[in-house]
């Protein structure tokens, strides 16, 4: 069966974002050292990185190593349509989760008005790539699938927001991972990959 994964950007405080959703406060460290972080997170999860941008971080039409769907948020897809971009992951399969958004935003985006937790359960039975699903954000999405999420891949970022959206949002709702593999860069920033028990 494939796996959810929620693959994400996390301050020392557990915020994946500003109050306002920003996320351009996330220390990179010196170019040299943003370079190095970014390459190697790129060559291993080169699926994560929107489609606009592959070409210009040397990605192209890298194949998708780990996923071949993508689950996020309203709050998560916003940026992008802010942007004028109404397809941010073309490359993937996109559901976005939201009462508002209109169905029609963009015919490679299914939009789902409501029970993720159904979503991602039909999700997870497909048989086929034998990838698996990348759950981008946000918080209360998260908070919501955390009964389905089998691993975590966090990037922690050496900084405190102070305020802003939690990681997970949600009930209280204490839930065990096992820490699978860490890695550590001159940056500050740490790459800890989680599975569910």
């Amino acid at each position: 069966m494939r796996k959810l994964v929620y693959y994400v950007a996390v301050t020392l405080d557990g915020r994946i974002a500003g109050p306002g959703g920003e996320y351009d406060f996330f220390p990179a460290g010196d170019e040299q050292q943003a370079t190095a972080y970014s390459g190697w997170a790129n060559t291993l999860y080169p699926e994560t990185v929107p489609t606009a941008h592959r070409a210009a971080v040397g990605l192209g039409d890298a194949p998708n190593r780990h996923f071949d769907t993508v689950v996020m948020g309203l709050g998560a897809y916003r940026p992008a349509l802010d942007a004028g971009i109404t397809s941010p992951y073309a490359h993937l399969r996109q559901y976005v989760v939201s009462s508002t958004l209109a169905p029609d935003t963009d015919p490679a985006v299914t939009v789902v008005p409501g029970d993720p937790l159904g979503l991602v359960r039909a999700l997870k039975r497909e048989e086929g790539s034998g990838l698996d699903i990348w759950l981008c954000g946000g918080g209360k999405l998260a908070g919501a699938l955390l009964p389905e999420i089998d691993e975590l891949v966090i990037k922690n970022y050496p900084v405190v927001a102070g305020a802003g959206i939690p990681a997970f949002d949600g009930a209280f709702d204490p839930t065990v991972f096992e820490v699978a593999e860490r890695t550590a860069f001159p940056n500050g920033v740490t790459l800890t990959r989680l599975t569910s028990r």
